[in-house]
């Protein structure tokens, strides 16, 4: 007689993973736009001269 072993996780398992990897993505979204954010910030105070010394212009900071 032979069995078969479960290899599914139960619903809840499954549901739980699809929150938590949502609540993951949300995060690294929003920790990706808060850098940008503190950089554009950081740039922003730079004189256009030393902008040019590391290769931008101040149209360039808003692309980031």
């Amino acid at each position: 007689m032979a069995t078969t072993a479960n290899i599914h996780a139960p619903l809840g398992a499954a549901t739980i993973l699809h929150v938590v990897d949502a609540f993951l993505g949300a995060y690294e979204k929003a920790a990706e736009w808060n850098e940008t954010r503190k950089t554009r910030k950081a740039l922003l105070v730079l004189s256009d001269a030393q902008l040019d010394d590391i290769g931008l212009c101040r149209a360039d900071i808003k692309d980031l």
